[in-house]
């Protein structure tokens, strides 16, 4: 066995830069936050050949004093933190004193910085770990480091990078995270002598438009919540901008971008009723809360993070973003904006229709489990009036009014943008589905009875377990009842679904509570149980509607928070404006 040996200080650092420095982008990682908690204004990234050949970062900070140059290069050598009071209270980026020393042990690196100390600025250089001394140099202020040749003196460690294209795209996904998190910094990035981007100092909403583009702006809300020394802000992306990976996730916390699982799942659960399960949302959030609350020191490259009260914050962040999405998801919030108008006045003006053809008719009954208004059959079965009129309606509702029904499938209407496009089927199972989440959450399920019975064959276990839950089963609005020890009878069922197909709901709601208990139904899988319900409830394609039919379906989007996506997360009603409709016709060409 071989004696046991001190390493020298060259391989620790080498070792240490293994983990700190997996690539180019992980050096510039370090780099760019060092000069950030510099106070840096203006910071200039330049890269060759996807930063394997040179990496240059140039920032106008506070810059380091001449004899502290080559401890910005010693291990384990920093100005942010000088006790443990300290790192549980750490609010830089950077604080464990290794990024440099590593890069150092890997590199040809050139340090030149000034302090305000300073007369002028000074130089020292590592090749390799080896320090040279210190010269005098020209630069106005703050700092300027060049990285050349990484990983030279490790060839094992440099086969394991990737092409010039792969790892250029590591680093810029790095520089966007950065010019995510520090709008009031100005950023540039140059690859191979071409300019890439460059941010001027600007305000939130307009660094994200310019980092992720128009786009995702357009389709994200925005919010800002606290709660005591909590607060959660920045842009979600509506359901409708989901995308097939996480590549438009961005999470901050206290200004370091950082993966966490805790978050994730709290951002999933927010989004759980408005998105497809195969699609991922699309975010930029800032957490901000007391640096002793969360704990930094977790992995080398900080990207990961504890929290004291892990419970606490899961349930803020949640709340805080479940409630952005349920006031921007909903056709009449004002945070989800329309497409502008072309400028035409609109051909034709739909007028103002009856209270009475507002309300709807019998069938409001059957969508939404309220008496019909009286006396409007013979509105119910005639057209809306339709007014020739070249001014343009400023007093319509959001999804404006019922058209006409196409396949009996879509519902079209004309509101003050233009057409618009409505599932009818998916936007009254999301209508159901709030409904009995509200009740239920309000023991306020009610039940209706069935003046006859529907029975059906069912087997031995379904039988059992309809008697042993028949609380349950009542608390979610059903009455089912054994008439033999083969068939069960169901006497009643929740008002909102009464013209559902009784027996697949029976079905449908015994299986639950067979294969995951009365318990978990009515908590972690409650959700799930109460969307099978709202569609077997909701209408079903090919139903004919009328029009006064319609404009309720409309009118209870509008009052439904969520209405914008199903329960599955597909869009419930889509918008074609007048300009989208002019293009397409080539009006005014």
């Amino acid at each position: 066995m071989n004696p046991i040996r001190v390493l020298s200080d060259l391989l620790i650092n080498q070792i240490a830069a293994g983990e700190v420095v997996e690539r180019p982008a992980s050096a510039l990682k370090e780099l760019l936050e060092n000069s950030l908690d510099a106070g840096a204004g203006q910071i200039a990234v330049s890269l060759e050949q996807g930063g394997t050949k040179l990496l240059r970062i140039t920032d106008n900070g506070s810059g380091i004093r001449r004899d502290d140059l080559p401890l910005a290069l010693a291990r384990h050598a920093t100005s942010k933190i000088a006790a443990l009071s300290d790192l549980e209270n750490v609010a830089s980026l950077g604080f464990r004193g290794e990024a440099l020393a590593s890069i150092a042990a890997v590199s040809r690196l050139s340090l030149v910085s000034r302090s305000s100390a300073d007369r002028h600025a000074w130089k020292i250089e590592a090749h390799g770990g080896t320090l040279s001394d210190i010269e005098p140099a020209s630069l106005s202020a703050g700092t300027a480091i060049e990285v050349r040749e990484l990983y030279f003196n490790t060839p094992a460690r440099r086969k394991f990078l990737k092409s010039e294209a792969t790892e250029f795209a590591h680093c810029d996904e790095v520089f966007r995270r950065i010019a995510l998190s520090s709008p009031q910094t100005m950023l540039s990035l140059e690859h191979n002598a071409r300019a890439q981007w460059l941010f001027k100092p600007q305000a939130l909403e307009a660094r994200v438009s310019a980092v992720l583009g128009d786009e995702f702006r357009r389709a994200s809300v925005a919010l800002d919540e606290t709660a005591g020394s909590l607060r959660l802000y920045g842009l979600a992306g509506l359901p409708t901008f989901s995308r097939s990976a996480r590549d438009t996730q961005y999470f901050f916390v206290n200004g370091r971008y950082v993966r966490d699982k805790l978050l994730s799942h709290a951002i999933r659960q927010a989004y759980h009723d408005v998105l497809h399960h195969e699609r991922h949302p699309a975010y930029v959030l800032f957490l901000e809360l007391d640096p002793q609350a969360v704990d930094v020191n977790v992995h080398p490259t900080k990207i990961e993070v504890r929290f004291r009260d892990s419970q606490a914050l899961h349930r803020f962040v949640f709340h805080a973003l479940n409630k952005a999405l349920s006031t921007s998801t909903s056709p009449s919030a004002a945070a989800r904006p329309l497409p502008p108008t072309s400028g035409h006045p609109m051909p034709t003006q739909q007028g103002r229709m009856p209270l009475q053809a507002e309300q709807g008719t019998a069938f409001y009954a059957t969508l939404f489990g309220t008496p019909p208004p009286a006396n409007n059959t013979e509105v119910a079965d005639r057209p809306a009036p339709i007014a020739a009129s070249t001014e343009a309606t400023t007093d319509l509702p959001p999804l404006g009014y019922a058209l006409a029904q196409l396949a009996g499938i879509y519902i079209l209407a004309q509101n003050r943008h233009g057409l618009v496009v409505v599932d009818m089927h998916a936007a009254h199972e999301r209508i159901l589905y709030e409904k009995l989440k509200t009740a239920l959450d309000t023991d306020a399920v009610e039940s209706q009875p069935l003046l006859i019975p529907a029975s059906f064959h069912a087997d031995p276990i379904d039988v059992a377990s309809a008697g042993e839950n028949a609380d349950a089963l009542w608390q979610l609005g059903f009455d089912i009842a054994a008439l033999s020890p083969t068939v069960l009878a169901v006497r009643a069922v929740p008002t909102a679904l009464r013209h559902g197909d009784h027996v697949q709901l029976a079905r449908d709601v015994l299986r639950e509570i067979r294969e995951v208990g009365a318990a978990r139904v009515l908590t972690e899988r409650r959700n799930e149980l109460l969307a099978t319900m709202a569609c077997h409830g909701a209408v079903r394609a090919h139903r004919q509607l009328t029009l006064p039919e319609m404009n309720a379906l409309l009118r209870e989007m509008e009052a439904t928070e969520r209405s914008g996506q199903c329960n599955h997360g597909r869009p419930t009603w889509f918008q074609l404006g007048m300009s989208d409709l002019d293009k397409m016709f080539m009006r005014g060409k």
